[in-house]
């Protein structure tokens, strides 16, 4: 439990104004702070209060000096207590949201800063979380944190993910630890008419991307009696959701093995393992490949993985995207559907989809835009934070 009183002061530069705090900003950088050698001590994940340099109080700040984002707004009641009580309050107000939008807990939780807990993320699979800490001061209230998801949700088992790149610039160690309860199989998790099966120790992410849900169910109507090319499909997103919804055939294209046994159970649990294959390669390959070969599909899907993660890559990312877009048009059969998918906060959506109609083109092919899909409402986007709205699916429908 953190004292008000005994809060560390950290101010903003005297060239550097508040206002953009003041009107909803969650983030403030190393640039824009006073970082002398009392602040350069603070333990990583200290609590501190932001202060413009003027004196007025902005609010509790999670404090990380080693980070870009040295101050991550926590309150902006410079009096809260950033104890117990506050996370289940924080918990509570995302739980019941979720409950009403779904009705078994298979969703995200808690989407960081978006839902008031920076750089948190808490997916629920059941009776099982996987929390990823992926600010410090998360990782130094873990155990707080746990308390707390059990006492909302009931959840028995609780699953630390403490991997991947965000973790590496807050300066925190890779882990993967059960916190409680245990888990020793992948998850079964119902989701549009099918059945999937998370690896929530050792799959990608929390083992299941449930910000596609939405988009899962709205390429499955176009699916009906026609066959399915799911491209970069992990544990088979698309093409388990389109078999659900009448698809004919799904064939699904992964890089990884275990992703791929993972959506052959869950199209046998589901009930059509007859009409799913799949085909482990790289995905640019693999296109080629069955380009060659003359393949069409009534419904191809491309989800890959981020490839502009920052401004920095977006160049080649949207090179990237515009190959994957050429690939899945020559794929489709005439009058079919083609839907290309971004993760990437980088490109955003006009880029993206300038990318995906260039290589269209350069597919010799035209179409219609029919549909425009974000990420599923239990990830939902902070109006000051773009990364928070990163999920693009663009369906088209080509000649």
């Amino acid at each position: 439990m953190t004292h008000p009183s005994s809060i560390p002061v950290v101010k903003m530069r005297s060239n550097k104004s508040p206002q953009r705090v003041r009107f909803g900003a969650l983030w403030v950088f190393k640039d824009e702070l006073v970082l002398d050698r009392r602040a350069r001590k603070l333990e990583a994940g200290s609590i501190v209060e932001l202060q413009a340099n003027d004196g007025e109080r902005l609010g509790l700040c999670a404090f990380n000096a080693e980070s870009r984002i040295v101050c991550r707004m926590l309150d902006r009641n410079p009096e809260a207590d950033i104890g117990a009580d506050w996370l289940r309050q924080r918990l509570q107000f995302a739980h019941d949201m979720r409950t009403r939008l779904f009705d078994k807990p298979f969703y995200r939780l808690i989407h960081a800063e978006a839902d008031g807990l920076p750089g948190v993320i808490i997916d629920l699979f059941g009776d099982v979380a996987v929390v990823q800490p992926n600010a410090a001061w998360a990782e130094t209230r873990i155990e707080l944190i746990a308390d707390a998801l059990i006492a909302v949700t009931g959840v028995s088992t609780i699953i630390k993910n403490g991997s991947g790149r965000a973790r590496g610039l807050e300066g925190l160690v890779e882990e993967t630890v059960v916190l409680r309860g245990e888990v020793s199989a992948a998850v079964p998790v119902e989701m549009n008419g099918a059945t999937y099966f998370a690896d929530v120790t050792a799959g990608q992410k929390t083992g299941l991307f449930f910000d596609q849900r939405d988009n899962h169910a709205f390429a499955a109507r176009l699916a009906t009696g026609g066959s399915v090319l799911d491209v970069f499909s992990h544990v088979g997103g698309f093409a388990l959701a389109a078999l659900a919804a009448g698809a004919g055939s799904a064939l699904a294209v992964d890089g990884s093995e275990p992703a791929l046994e993972l959506a052959a159970r869950g199209a046998e649990a589901s009930g059509f393992a007859g009409k799913f294959a799949s085909i482990k390669g790289d995905a640019f390959e693999v296109m080629t490949g069955l380009t060659g070969e003359d393949r069409h599909f009534d419904l191809v899907v491309c989800d890959p993985p981020a490839f502009a993660p920052n401004k920095n890559a977006l160049e080649a990312g949207l090179r990237a995207y515009s190959r994957v877009a050429r690939l899945g048009a020559a794929l489709t059969a005439p009058g079919g559907y083609l839907v290309l998918c971004s993760c990437s906060h980088a490109a955003e959506l006009a880029k993206f989809r300038e990318a995906c109609i260039r290589g269209i083109g350069k597919a010799g092919r035209s179409a219609q835009l029919i549909h425009t899909g974000s990420a599923s409402p239990d990830h939902p986007m902070h109006s000051h934070l773009a990364e928070t709205g990163y999920l693009k699916a663009l369906f088209f429908r080509l000649d």
